[in-house]
């Protein structure tokens, strides 16, 4: 029997060791590669921040000017509270002290860097030791699909903005959940890494919008049901869900009867641009917020949007329990 005990707690001391390493984010580093060189195209990079939503979540609430990055937006969800972080240029309050490397790692695989200690000097960066499981409220998910070269551009157009002061409070989660080495499984189980391939058989504009749609535009996040484990479930892929903030609904965004099915490439472009729907209604609310991101696009990045989208499967939209 004390054999048997013996070997157990070996067992277990082996298995706890090799989940610690599994999920320490230091070691995801390795997978970074090498960052792009030549200077940054911003143009693309501005680009990508209004597809990408980053005022939505990040900009000051109640503050007119939206490209003021300095977070507190306090973000609902089954898991707790989450407060989206101040992420404008400032070198000690948001990520004006990050290098690129950071700024990649951070989208596509999820890894922060840890603050150790506050900075005696104000006008100085906080000292960090390498990184932390960055929460899935965050959507790296769809984020990691950006190659290195628009993740350059993004982050250089993101530090031509003024930098903000102040810090958004800490999120408010209770255990298990505060415990940020969990992440850790769940992005072994939920975050592949992969970056966004083009279909060869599809035409440009197509794979634009997929691309748009997957990536930056991080769509499926909130059009999407999700599993206990808070991971989309695929085969409900942007058919709608469960507000995970409690506000009802989010609809259905497939070519089906119950999301845009009966909708044209022009009714969705001009939704992206105006809110307006073919029913002369206008969206609110969070997807308010989106339009008025997306209304900074192009026509052909509407239009590729709204093209991608209404080639995907047409799935039933989400229908609450009775």
């Amino acid at each position: 029997m004390k054999r048997i005990f013996v070997a157990l707690i070996v067992i277990v001391a082996l298995a706890g060791a090799i989940l610690w390493y599994l999920t320490d984010p230091a070691r995801q580093m390795a997978n970074l590669g090498s960052m792009p060189t030549g200077q940054p195209d911003l143009e693309n990079g501005r680009n990508l921040f209004f597809v990408g939503g980053c005022t939505s979540c990040h900009a000051r609430p109640n503050d007119p000017d939206k490209l003021k990055l300095g977070g507190g937006y306090a973000l609902k969800s089954p898991f707790g509270t989450f407060h989206v972080p101040n992420i404008s240029p400032h070198k000690t309050d948001g990520i004006g002290a990050w290098s690129l490397e950071q700024f990649v790692a951070a989208m596509r695989f999820g890894i922060i860097p840890k603050v150790q200690a506050a900075s005696a000097s104000a006008s100085e960066p906080r000292h960090t030791t390498c990184c932390d499981n960055a929460y899935p409220a965050f959507p790296y998910t769809s984020y990691q699909r950006m190659s290195r070269e628009d993740l350059r551009d993004l982050f250089a157009f993101i530090m031509t903005l003024a930098p903000v002061e102040g810090r958004a409070p800490d999120h408010e989660l209770p255990f298990p959940y505060n415990i940020r080495r969990g992440v850790g499984l769940w992005k072994l189980a939920f975050l592949d890494g992969k970056v966004f391939e083009p279909d060869p058989s599809k035409p440009a504009i197509w794979n634009r919008g997929a691309f748009l749609v997957n990536g930056p535009g991080h769509c499926a996040e909130c059009h999407s049901e999700r599993n206990a484990a808070g991971a989309i479930i695929e085969d409900r892929r942007f058919a709608g869900g469960p507000d995970p903030e409690g506000r009802g609904i989010v609809p259905n965004i497939t070519p089906h009867p119950t999301g845009i099915g009966g909708w044209t490439q022009d009714d969705l472009a001009t939704l992206l641009k105006t809110g307006e729907t073919p029913n002369f209604d206008t969206v609110g609310g969070p997807m308010g917020a989106v339009v008025a991101n997306t209304a900074h696009l192009s026509e052909a990045d509407r239009q590729a949007m709204a093209e991608y989208l209404l080639s995907l499967p047409p799935r039933p939209g989400f229908k609450k329990p009775e």
